[in-house]
């Protein structure tokens, strides 16, 4: 097994490193980096990056990657993990979506080294880090606001892919386009196998989306065959994902206050009632009825609405038992 070369740092097999790659200096000249946790395993194996906070307000990647990098089956590696778990540090620290210039980083790559601030990060990401790797698994949320359920998403037609998002074992499967300028192009046209994992809120944490996550990124490396199998096998309430390649919004009829009868996890049927929007006098009041059949995937979270805000993400799938935030694995399995 061959030391792993990033940048500088000679990684030997069975050691582990953080590499804090310099982005720039903030406006007080406080520097800013990109840390990298290197993770080499004893013997060879694939190389997956996972990344969190690409987006500044979906926090919930620094978690999930905090706990799997805290696991001790990461003892018996194959192979090398590099974890990233805040890529968007500016807008980490300001607590919002984007850079300082308003930018979206995932609308950014695969950039340029002397571009804008976004696409001089996008560049130093995909040459130091996506350029290294066979696979990787990017994790974001909803915006703030916003709630999605546990979702994995890939591009269509990709078998490889395919088996790799049936392993996550997230509720949902989203076989979705590739959108110009982000990660998943980019990583896509470099012949490098990447997932997005969609969960929670924005600046937020709920367990049960982080623990899904964990599981998920273990089941991944398992079918990689860089950790060892599960020592036992247990049932779950949902081995099988559902797949879907559409979804639509629901949008507010109205503007006023929102009461909702159905969230995340629940199956609707077209012109099944989710909700109702009054006005905050109380003269008028509007339902909101659904206009596909399928899985809400994502939901808003305020209760004061505007006309034609989106308020429910269905995605087109065929009904199944509904899904809820038991959660889907033992107490046990994850530390």
């Amino acid at each position: 097994m061959a030391n792993f070369q990033f940048q500088e740092r000679s990684i030997k097999p069975g050691e582990s490193c953080r590499v804090d790659m310099p982005i720039s200096l903030l406006s007080n000249h406080i520097p800013v980096h990109l840390p990298v946790h290197i993770l080499h395993g004893r013997r060879p194996g694939p190389v997956l990056f996972l990344s969190g906070v690409v987006h500044g307000d979906e926090i919930i990647g620094v978690e999930i990657i905090r706990r799997v990098r805290r696991l001790k089956i990461l003892q018996h590696l194959r192979g090398t993990l590099l974890c990233i778990p805040i890529v968007n540090a500016h807008g980490f620290i300001a607590r919002t979506r984007y850079l300082p210039d308003r930018r979206d980083l995932n609308r950014s790559f695969p950039g340029s080294a002397t571009g804008s601030m976004a696409a001089q990060l996008a560049n130093l990401f995909v040459q130091e880090v996506i350029a290294r790797s066979h696979y990787g698994i990017d994790i974001h949320s909803a915006t703030v606001h916003r709630r999605n359920l546990p979702q994995i998403r890939i591009i269509p037609g990709d078998e490889s892919l395919q088996q790799l998002a049936r392993a996550f074992r997230a509720p949902l499967v989203i076989e979705a386009p590739l959108r110009p300028g982000s990660m998943r192009e980019a990583a896509s046209n470099m012949g490098v196998k990447m997932m997005l994992f969609e969960a929670g809120e924005g600046l937020r944490l709920d367990d049960w989306s982080v623990r899904v996550g964990v599981r998920g990124i273990l089941g991944v490396m398992r079918s990689l065959g860089m950790i060892p199998p599960a020592e036992k096998q247990t049932e779950h309430r949902q081995l099988e994902p559902l797949f879907a390649s559409k979804s639509h919004w629901v949008r507010a009829p109205m503007s006023g206050l929102l009461q909702t009868t159905r969230t995340i996890g629940h199956f609707v049927e077209v012109a099944e009632r989710m909700g109702l929007i009054s006005d905050p006098i109380g003269d008028t009041s509007m339902e909101v009825r659904a206009t596909h059949s399928g899985l809400i995937i994502g939901r808003a979270e305020l209760p004061v609405v505007n006309q034609g805000d989106a308020l429910f993400h269905v995605a087109l799938t065929p009904k199944t038992e509904a899904f809820n935030t038991d959660p889907l694995f033992d107490e046990d399995e994850i530390v």
